[in-house]
């Protein structure tokens, strides 16, 4: 058998991957914070799959962030802009500054305020840009590299090692922190078993530098519900998942996946999407859609017992729980059973919307992957994607808790996560709730307020630039010319 077939619960996760395995995964980590500088002359992408020159502008800083033994080895700096969005106000503020010392902000305010505080500080002027809190993805997946069919997922989990993985992973979380976004949720590994947590501490430990990670590990699902599916029963191939069934066998994988690192738990409530009659789409007499009274139906993948069993033993370990729910069928199980966040949400209708609202439950809907996909998927996914935007218009007349996530990784990382926003735009959120989306609102879903999502002064300096003002344009945060985490300096910073 070999060693990336073995389940956890009979090893753990370093004995399970073997020493091999291991061995191979601290080398992908050594390798990549060696190849971090740049050389004298060389761009700061070359030589990174998906990094590009106008992605990576500056040389990158050594990533010590705060929390480290070398935390307080960050630099005070005086950053100045023409403006700032701070993520809690309603508009920019123009000439601004902003004083960090020791990783993190200890104020902000006018220039002309804030300069004689910083006598022999370093100064960083970034002229007429626009400063604004670190963007955070609240749904990704750096362990996959697009997924667009199911070939391409199976190709990822059967022909790439989780060491290869994990170096391609490496070079995504550089892409997207280039990119401006210095915290993400990561929603699985996709059957790469642990390595989000070992990611996660390489980036801790300024092995390489990457988004601070929040990781739900393996994710959960029942047995024949997720792939991959439909190989021979003779042979033994990868999940994509953490399979189980029953709630004993529920509890006992929620706290082994906590014991191994998740800060998140996540399980899949559906899959087998279907179009109803709620969407106006003609259904076949007697077909899978027959039975369909809703815009998008679904199949439920666990039983209530199970589901509660999931939310129940992470809430009472301290961890929140986040649903893949697609159609309302799953949707309408993940709510019953108590999560903290719907993952894409397709078929969301008034009456779920509701639901959302009072219990207080997020949403992170994942637009732009959908659209992505959808051309090559074909079948109902073009119709899904209009399902999407409904939905979407309704919750936000409702008030629903929308937080930003992109689902990259299901599109190849070469695809800025930062195109989320301007659909946000266009299908109706304000440009500045859709920043704050991506912000304050992300940080509050992640029980994070008090540290990231707003400039503010005690906060970490988690702080990017966009060139031009993005609640005008929202595609200036697809070029993002400055980027800070944790008061290390990573991309652009002209002295003047």
């Amino acid at each position: 058998m070999r060693a990336r077939y073995i389940e956890a619960p009979r090893l753990g996760y370093t004995l399970a991957m073997n020493k091999r395995v291991g061995g191979w995964l601290f080398l992908v980590l050594a390798l990549a914070a060696c190849d971090e500088a740049p050389r004298a002359g060389e761009d700061a992408g070359a030589g990174t799959p998906g990094l590009t020159a106008s992605s990576a502008q500056a040389p990158v800083a050594p990533a010590t962030p705060a929390g480290s033994a070398d935390a307080g080895a960050a630099p005070s700096v005086l950053l100045e802009a023409a403006h700032l969005i701070d993520g809690i106000g309603a508009a920019a503020r123009d000439d601004v500054a902003v004083l960090v010392e020791a990783g993190r902000i200890r104020a902000v305010g006018p220039r002309a305020a804030l300069e004689p505080k910083a006598s022999g500080v370093r100064r960083i002027d970034l002229g007429g840009a626009t400063l604004l809190p670190g963007l955070i993805d609240a749904h990704t997946h750096v362990l996959l590299q697009g997924d667009v069919t199911a070939a391409d997922y199976d190709e990822q989990l059967l022909k790439e090692s989780i060491p290869y993985r994990a170096i391609r992973a490496t070079a995504a979380a550089r892409t997207a922190l280039m990119n401006g976004f210095t915290t993400m949720r990561d929603l699985e590994t996709e059957g790469a078993m642990y390595a989000d947590v070992d990611l996660k501490r390489a980036i801790e430990r300024g092995v390489v530098p990457g988004p601070r990670l929040f990781v739900s590990t393996r994710a959960l699902a029942p047995t024949g519900t997720y792939p991959l599916l439909g190989y021979s029963w003779e042979l033994s191939v990868p999940e994509g998942v953490q399979i189980t069934d029953g709630v004993d066998a529920i509890c006992h994988a929620v706290r082994e996946q906590v014991k191994y690192g998740a800060d998140w738990i996540k399980f899949y409530a559906d899959r087998r999407y279907t179009l109803g009659t709620a969407g106006g789409y003609p259904q076949t007499p007697g077909g899978p859609d027959a039975q369909c009274t809703h815009a998008l139906c679904s199949s439920v993948n666990y039983t209530d017992d199970e589901a509660k069993a999931i939310v129940d033993e992470a809430h009472r370990l301290g961890k929140k729980v986040a649903a893949h729910a697609m159609g309302w069928n799953g949707i309408d199980a993940a709510l019953r059973a108590g999560v903290d966040s719907i993952e894409h949400g397709d078929g969301l209708d008034d009456e779920l919307i509701g639901r959302m609202v009072h219990k207080g439950v997020y949403w992170c809907p994942t637009l732009y992957v959908g659209i992505y996909v959808a051309p090559g998927r074909g079948g109902i996914w073009p119709k899904v994607v209009e399902l999407e935007r409904t939905a979407f218009v309704a919750a936000l007349q409702r008030g629903v808790l929308i937080a930003y996530g992109t689902d990259a990784g299901g599109y190849p990382w070469t695809e800025n996560q930062a195109k989320e926003l301007a659909i946000m735009v266009r299908y109706g959120m304000p440009a500045m709730d859709a920043i704050k989306s991506a912000t304050a609102v992300a940080a509050k879903l992640l029980g994070q307020s008090a540290e990231l999502g707003t400039i503010e002064a005690g906060k970490r300096a988690d702080i990017i630039a966009a060139p031009a003002d993005p609640v005008v344009d929202p595609t200036a945060l697809e070029h993002v010319s400055f980027v800070m985490k944790d008061g290390i300096v990573y991309k652009g910073a002209p002295d003047r």
